[in-house]
């Protein structure tokens, strides 16, 4: 019996027509296709995409030089080198934080895209949120040395999206 069962499912070609069934369930549907460059799909604010330094309000750059981003890398494509910050007292500004925060900065931050496996570890180990993921999905390089965004490509990307990167860590606070 199950011979026969599964020599009338051969003759009859039972397999293609089960999957026509699924092509013609879904011909008919409203479709979910995007026109790409002009629609974008929608992103989550938690989205891990290119890499941006934030600055304080007043203009100073966030990152201590604590390379704990550096040390929790697990691709090892970040390479950080600090110097001493200007010397002397501590100032307190307006904002309450000393302006020499932490007595170091770094003189190279670089990132290596192409060893980068954008898991999110650099931010979530950085004590003073200077180092995050942006939602930028959308670049390139042409040679092996574009792959490497250095600190002032860094800090130029957080300028321009500050207000973004505010929200979406304001967001992500609630998950942490």
């Amino acid at each position: 019996m199950d011979k026969l069962k599964k020599l009338l499912k051969v003759w009859t070609l039972w397999e293609l027509l089960q999957g026509l069934s699924v092509t013609g369930k879904y011909l008919f549907k409203k479709k979910f296709t995007l026109n790409y460059p002009e629609e974008k799909a929608p992103q989550s604010p938690r989205f891990r995409g290119l890499h941006a330094l934030r600055r304080y309000e007043d203009g100073e750059e966030r990152c201590i030089a604590c390379k704990l981003c550096e040390a929790v890398c697990p691709a090892m494509a970040i390479t950080i080198e600090a110097a001493p910050r200007n010397e002397g007292a501590p100032q307190v500004n307006g904002a309450g934080r000393s302006s020499n925060y932490g007595n170091r900065r770094t003189t190279r931050y670089d990132i290596d895209l192409f060893k980068c496996i954008f898991c999110g570890y650099c931010q979530e180990a950085c004590p003073v949120d200077a180092i995050v993921e942006t939602r930028i999905y959308e670049y390139c390089f042409e040679s092996r040395t574009g792959s490497v965004i250095t600190k002032e490509e860094l800090l130029k990307i957080g300028d321009q999206n500050e207000s973004q990167l505010a929200a979406d860590l304001e967001v992500d606070g609630r998950y942490r």
